[in-house]
């Protein structure tokens, strides 16, 4: 415990400039903040502050050995929170980034209820399709839809993220409809952000495979490539999230059956990196994990999804 105290005592002096104003904030004499930094210099054989009655500075020891006090200090904290999270209620302001579309479709919708369960968390959504730097924005978490790339962020995965590729009735009729997903390749296909890209898929055999498409449109938002799928503009790769309604009302007709397309994408929860999440961010995670599952509701059969149409054969 004294080792602790002097650890703490060290850290602040370096947060204060001062031994003085380190003195005040802790509560103790001047002198006996010195004492505490003497002693724990005089233990670890090695100076860590340059003093003088006017300055303070870090020796290159120092510098050093803050960084790991730092670091010891803040997992002693995250852990005392982690012990109380289950007795302490989630409060404070939690600022959340998420998918416009998807927000709007799936995670707004439940806000009332998360609300009710947690009335001291006053919540802030970003819904926008950029990729937001998390740390440098001030947000708790964001919510993406990707396959995640190593980073220095952690991350808790929601729920999968099936993909159908779907095209109108109306497409499929003046166009014919492609029997396996090479013959994309003679297809206008819409694309996110350029106009050709290439899709992965495993096909009913296990078989990974991937095909080049390419299309005279392109838009790098969802809800654009879903509207233009419906006017018949061509073939979209779509969330099942995002194009469920439509593949069961008819007005979306799903191909390739037994495919599947983007394995490696998911929902996750992307958060900075700690070992000890604050309660708030904890209690929001686990909501929108128990609220989805393994199989999102958005994914549960409801009916056989069957085309509507009689289609002719690809050309």
């Amino acid at each position: 415990m004294q080792k602790l105290h002097e650890l703490a005592v060290f850290s602040r002096v370096v947060a204060a400039g001062s031994l003085s104003s380190a003195a005040r904030e802790l509560g103790l004499s001047p002198a006996l903040v010195s004492r505490r930094i003497a002693a724990l210099e005089a233990r670890l054989g090695v100076r860590l502050l340059h003093r003088t009655t006017r300055s303070l500075r870090l020796t290159d020891e120092g510098a050093s050995y803050l960084d790991t006090c730092s670091r010891v200090l803040a997992e002693i904290a995250e852990a005392d929170a982690a012990v109380g999270a289950g007795r302490v209620e989630p409060q404070g302001a939690l600022k959340v980034a998420i998918p416009a579309s998807f927000g709007n479709r799936h995670i707004a919708p439940l806000i009332p209820a998360f609300a009710a369960r947690y009335p001291k968390v006053q919540l802030a959504l970003s819904l926008s399709d950029r990729a937001v730097n998390i740390i440098e924005e001030g947000f708790d978490l964001a919510i993406r839809i990707a396959h995640l790339e190593d980073s220095s962020l952690a991350a808790r995965k929601l729920a999968p993220n099936r993909r159908v590729v779907c095209a109108s009735p109306a497409y499929l009729e003046r166009h014919g409809t492609p029997r396996t997903p090479q013959d994309l390749a003679r297809h206008n296909c819409l694309t996110a952000s350029d106009f050709a890209m290439t899709w992965d898929y495993t096909g009913p055999d296990g078989k990974p495979g991937s095909v080049r498409v390419a299309g005279r449109y392109a838009c790098d938002n969802w809800e654009v490539l879903r509207e233009w799928a419906l006017a018949g503009l061509g073939v979209a790769l779509k969330s099942t999230w995002d194009v469920r309604r439509h593949l069961e009302d008819g007005s979306l007709v799903p191909l390739f059956p037994g495919y599947t397309f983007g394995t490696d994408v998911a929902i996750y929860a992307v958060y900075p990196h700690r070992r000890f999440l604050p309660a708030k961010t904890r209690a929001f995670i686990e909501f929108l994990a128990e609220s989805f599952g393994p199989e999102p509701y958005w994914d549960k059969p409801t009916r056989a999804l069957k085309p509507r149409i009689k289609a002719r054969a690809a050309v």
